[in-house]
């Protein structure tokens, strides 16, 4: 028999537990679910130093299971699973997951995104010791020291900047030799003297001790092997939004990202949207909290008629 809630939340990041707050502070009964660790992408981060009223920054695991214990003590239930469809036709909306179906009278979707990985040994045993997809967030932590990013994209520039605001020297890896940047963010890369270029290169392995210590680079044209010595690996080759299962029901922007209006709407009535699953999202801890927050306001005001 199927569950019900008020409010299903779909996705345990920042967006989705600060949604957990506000929804279940209002006495809404209130569900979220979590396919895998509670905390989202931020969990990885060593250290946040960007995040209001941690002045001296906190590691994002125990950032958002603060948010989790917050939500949980105002009533937010949490199941483990994913969700695999779900269905609006009838009054009642329902959430097909691998645990059950659940039904709810508005969903907000907090799916957020999950990063392109290299897929190279190394990457995901150095993740969050010295691989990075942020640099945002861990560009500090590589004071003085080498750096690399993968990519040749807006973001993998941004990145790169972002680096060289810290790091001794940063290298932009990319396959090609022409970036897909616009051209204005190059201007600055190029201009920026930490910023070196190694073209139609691609890692083939991520080695280290406790962290990472250098790379395995092979240029593609001549096929050269070598070593890149390095302490940070910031990788920015692209995200892939947790929005399969939404095709067809809501509108999505052409890289799969969910489009809202400033409310965090969608098209469908009763189904929001907040964080990194939204399309033009920053994807940063603080907005996705606010965009969480926004999203159950409107929410609880789409439940009650007061809109």
């Amino acid at each position: 028999m199927s569950q019900e809630y008020d409010i299903v939340i779909i996705g345990g990041g920042p967006a989705g537990l600060s949604a957990g707050i506000y929804t279940a502070r209002s006495r809404l009964k209130s569900l979220l679910i979590e396919k895998e660790l509670i905390g989202g992408k931020i969990v990885n981060a060593e250290l946040v130093e960007n995040y209001p009223g941690f002045p001296q920054g906190i590691n994002g695991y125990e950032l958002t299971q603060l948010m989790h214990q917050q939500a949980t003590r105002f009533g937010l239930k949490t199941v483990t699973g994913e969700v695999t469809a779900l269905d609006v036709s009838g009054k009642q909306k329902i959430v097909k997951t691998s645990e059950g179906d659940f039904m709810a009278r508005a969903i907000i979707v907090a799916g957020g995104s999950k990063e392109q990985t290299l897929g190279v040994p190394g990457e995901q045993e150095f993740t969050g010791r010295g691989v990075s997809y942020c640099a945002t967030c861990d560009a500090a932590l590589f004071a003085e020291l080498p750096v690399v990013v993968v990519g040749g994209s807006n973001a993998a520039l941004y990145d790169a900047l972002q680096a060289a605001k810290f790091a001794a020297s940063v290298v932009v890896i990319h396959r090609r030799q022409e970036l897909r940047a616009t051209r204005i963010v190059q201007e600055q890369a190029f201009a920026e003297p930490k910023i070196k270029f190694l073209w139609n290169t691609v890692v083939e392995s991520i080695d280290g001790e406790d962290t990472v210590k250098s790379l395995k680079l092979r240029n593609v044209v001549t096929d050269e092997k070598f070593t890149q010595q390095v302490a940070g690996v910031f990788v920015a080759i692209g995200f892939n939004p947790n929005t399969t299962y939404l095709k067809g029901l809501l509108p999505l922007d052409e890289a799969g990202y969910v489009i809202t209006n400033e409310k965090m709407e969608t098209s469908v009535p009763g189904i929001l949207a907040a964080g990194d699953i939204r399309s033009n999202s920053i994807r940063q801890v603080i907005s996705a909290a606010g965009d969480g927050a926004t999203a159950a306001i409107y929410a609880e005001r789409y439940l009650t008629g007061s809109q």
